[in-house]
């Protein structure tokens, strides 16, 4: 994913900035910058690899090198940022969060002509940042540029443009798959993705961009550069999984969110008698915890914590992109309480199952430690797609996705007809889903939840929310 935060003020307001961008820390763990501008210095910039340090331990020692009344920052897993670029829209930094999933076919297409080049990173990749950029510069200005990339790119771009008239160009993609936020405060604004970073800084919240709006802000307020759209497609796993749970979006809390899915995965357990005998609900730290506590209090099986993570040194949710380290960390980070698990039936809620590889190894640990049944549920349905608009799934294929491959083994290609039905845990193929992951992944039981519980544990109109990764509808 990734995350950014950004303030213009009558102050220098670059430590705001600096604690701003470390509250998206649990978004991305690839890189983080920040891009600051004053009359004086004009641009500034510092970006780090924060794969294994945290961002503030990276930055703490450049905060004295940092200053001015405008400031960027952002915490990213792809590309890093923020990149400064001179252009004929003159020079700026720019912020992206989001995902160009067509980005080979973009590149082609600038360099064929010989008028543009993109600088290339380790291993030829691009920066898709830097790519977002050269296509908004084909823009008469930053609205035309900002509006013409993002009718180019298949995925979604949210951003943050640090301008050298020392105010902030936001952008919120164009069916507002991520959030942004705007604060207030007594003297500036600041622009987040996260509503709990501007709070927890002193801003109150003011609003949030519309899908595909376009704001300027300044010092002393923001003007409407482009009126938002009228369909809106925001992200369901914002509340599910990888949104902090003191934030909300679209007014509606990630925590209560949370308790309201367990809640109704809880009453559909209870009504059909699944689960029924066992000792205790957890969740799967960190964002699994809310869930299960209102699965907890719907059921009335008492909440326990058999498993901790190991937070001094484990505290984001994201992980490396190899896949054999994020195995590995999956295991060290887990500590298990002996007491509550020997001899337990343990119903365990996490915020969903995409490959099964990390659940599977959680059971499997349970059962060493005594265990004497393992259920569990997912608060969200089968993912049956990779994400085609967001950076949420590193899967580069659907098979890499246990339902997928489930599906595929018990009917081949064929079977991909029928990816509604499996969803389902009332039709026979559902039921087979259901029974082939638990042989698979040593479970005693497993349920999902539903895209009808998701959306109403939500609370939007189901038409403004993407559920593309559970139902392949766009």
């Amino acid at each position: 994913m990734g995350g950014f935060f950004g303030a213009v003020s009558k102050r220098d307001c670059v430590l705001d900035v600096f604690f701003g961008t470390d509250y998206h820390s649990h978004l991305g763990t690839v890189s983080g910058g920040m891009a600051a501008y004053s009359e004086e210095d004009g641009f500034q910039r510092s970006i780090h690899n924060i794969q294994n340090t945290p961002f503030r331990t990276k930055f703490d020692a450049e905060l004295r090198e940092l200053n001015g009344n405008a400031c960027i920052g952002c915490i990213s897993d792809t590309s890093p940022q923020p990149l400064l670029m001179r252009s004929r829209l003159g020079t700026y930094a720019l912020i992206m969060v989001g995902a160009i999933k067509n980005a080979k076919e973009l590149v082609d297409e600038l360099i064929s002509d010989g008028s543009h080049y993109l600088s290339a990173m380790g291993g030829g990749k691009i920066n898709v940042t830097e790519l977002f950029g050269a296509l908004m510069n084909q823009g008469n200005d930053f609205v035309d540029g900002i509006k013409y990339a993002q009718s180019k790119i298949k995925g979604s771009a949210s951003l943050l443009i640090l301008t050298e008239r020392g105010s902030i160009i936001a952008a919120r993609d164009t069916l507002g798959r991520t959030p942004v936020i705007l604060g207030k405060a007594e003297d500036g604004y600041c622009v987040s993705f996260e509503s709990f970073a501007a709070n927890k800084l002193g801003y109150e919240d003011y609003r949030e961009l519309g899908p595909g709006e376009i704001v300027e802000i300044t010092s002393d307020g923001d003007t409407q550069l482009c009126a938002p759209g009228t369909k809106k497609k925001i992200c369901a796993f914002l509340w599910s999984y990888y949104g902090y749970p003191n934030s909300c979006y679209e007014g509606v809390n990630v925590e209560c969110m949370r308790n309201r899915n367990g809640q109704i995965m809880a009453k559909r357990d209870v009504s059909t008698a699944l689960g029924a005998g066992v000792d205790h609900v957890c969740g799967v730290p960190d964002s699994g915890i809310a869930h299960a506590v209102g699965y907890s209090n719907e059921s009335h099986i008492p909440y326990a914590r058999p498993i901790i993570k190991y937070t001094p040194t484990w505290p984001r949710s994201f992980t490396p992109t190899d896949q054999k380290v994020r195995n590995q960390i999956a295991k060290m980070k887990l500590v298990p309480v002996h007491d509550l698990i020997r001899g337990k039936k343990l119903l365990f809620v996490d915020d969903s199952i995409v490959r099964g590889t990390q659940m599977s190894e959680t059971a499997e640990f349970l059962y060493e430690h005594g265990a004497k049944e393992v259920h569990i549920r997912s608060a969200c349905p089968p993912v049956m797609y990779g994400c085609k608009y967001l950076n949420f799934s590193r899967s580069t294929s659907d098979l890499d996705l246990i339902a997928r491959r489930v599906i595929r083994e018990l009917e081949g290609e064929e079977g991909e007809k029928y990816i509604e039905e499996y969803s389902s845990p009332d039709t026979e193929r559902g039921k087979k889903l259901r029974e082939i992951i638990c042989e698979k992944l040593g479970f005693d039981s497993v349920e999902f939840q539903s895209i009808e519980g998701l959306i109403e544990a939500i609370g939007l109109p189901a038409d403004e929310v993407c559920t593309y990764c559970w139902d392949g509808k766009e």
